[in-house]
């Protein structure tokens, strides 16, 4: 019912609905200093005030946007206002392995096309996007072929994926990044396959070896890391590159980073951590925050009130500005107005809409430079 309704609405008022210029956009690059993001052509800083937009909510489980950019584009392009509404400068899009990939040496021309078209969209609206790759989130999708490859056999296609990739965005100012993979991991038996863990009927957490010995996980993240990152650097020289990493230092205190070990950490351009704080544990999260303060540029790439309050959260937020240069929340294709007037699941949606409220209302707020006077913790 929303898509429909959303779709019509698109059409009649696409002729007066105000899209900023093109032009406005700048490549978004690493600030002199290396700790801060800066636009390439003006110098001026920026800061991230983003959403996923991993899902729609259209069925029990959400669709991909794959599942729909291509007989739903106006869809689509409605999201894209909407989050642009919501004050978001930023959009991370997951970008799935088997609809990129229709072989393990041959890229999707088709899918490589919908993602021109969304460069496109992303400069009109002026949004950057943060594209994620390698997603394998719905098993069903994931191609056979790949599943059942050895760990070497199956980083060479993720090497062709990002080629493709960057061969296809290279030239687009909206790219605000390269995320290697959401949430990689490293060990585990064979028999459990590639993927861990379930939620929502997607898998987020996706193996990139099992059982590495004798090697130690950081050697294995340093030599993936390098692999994929040279692959992107061949095609793209310039736009940023992260991955997007769980924090585990927040589930035990004394953990260290992997894939930003000191060993590995030189590739990347900038830290990205998922980092959900707790019902009262700000402080712990901040802990946790603190540990991937490395000296470079910090996003928090996800974060909602998923088990914290809203007040909890805005604490959690503004404290973390002191160490963090942007913040990615979520968004799944239904605007404040629609979740308020939902007929199902309405205290789920009572909630979204609350916290979309605020996301709009702090919008200027948290894109807004800190006080150069009051210094960075940890970073004097």
């Amino acid at each position: 019912m929303f898509t429909s309704f959303r779709i019509l609405l698109t059409l009649l008022f696409a002729t007066w609905l105000p899209v900023p210029s093109t032009s406005a956009l700048e490549p978004v690059r690493v600030s002199r200093d290396g700790q801060s993001f800066v636009l390439a052509g003006s110098g001026r800083p920026f800061r991230v005030w983003g959403v996923n937009y991993d899902h729609d909510s259209e069925g029990e489980n959400g669709r991909l946007i794959e599942d729909y950019w291509h007989d739903e584009w106006e869809v689509v392009r409605a999201d894209f206002r909407e989050m642009r509404d919501l004050g978001a400068n930023v959009v991370r899009v997951h970008l799935q392995l088997g609809r990129f990939m229709s072989g393990p040496d041959k890229a999707d021309e088709k899918s490589l096309a919908q993602l021109r078209k969304l460069l496109a969209l992303a400069e009109e609206t002026g949004l950057y996007l943060d594209l994620t790759g390698l997603g394998c989130y719905h098993k069903a999708d994931t191609p056979p072929w790949y599943d059942a490859m050895d760990a070497p056999a199956r980083w060479q296609v993720q090497a062709r994926f990002w080629a493709a990739i960057a061969r296809a965005c290279r030239e687009s100012p909206a790219v605000f990044c390269y995320d290697l993979m959401n949430e990689p991991v490293i060990g585990g038996k064979k028999e459990e396959g590639w993927l861990a863990g379930e939620l929502g009927g997607k898998h987020f957490v996706q193996r990139i070896a099992h059982a590495p010995a004798p090697r130690t996980n950081i050697e294995v993240a340093k030599e993936w890391s390098a692999l994929l990152t040279k692959a992107i650097r061949a095609e793209d020289p310039a736009h940023l590159i992260t991955v997007g990493v769980i924090p585990w230092a927040h589930t035990w205190p004394g953990a260290k980073p992997v894939f930003y070990a000191p060993e590995v950490t030189d590739v990347f351009d900038f830290v990205s951590i998922h980092l959900y704080p707790e019902k009262g544990g700000v402080e712990k999260a901040l802990a946790a925050l603190a540990v991937y303060d490395l000296g470079k540029p910090l996003v928090i790439e996800e974060t909602f009130p998923l088990n914290c309050t809203i007040e909890e959260m805005d604490e959690f937020l503004k404290k973390s500005r002191a160490r963090a240069e942007g913040h990615v929340s979520f968004y799944w294709g239904r605007t404040i107005e629609e979740l308020s007037s939902a007929t199902e699941k309405k205290e789920i949606a009572a909630l979204i809409a609350k916290w979309f409220s605020y996301f709009r209302d702090q919008a200027e707020a948290m894109k807004r430079p800190l006080d150069p006077k009051a210094g960075r913790k940890g970073r004097e």
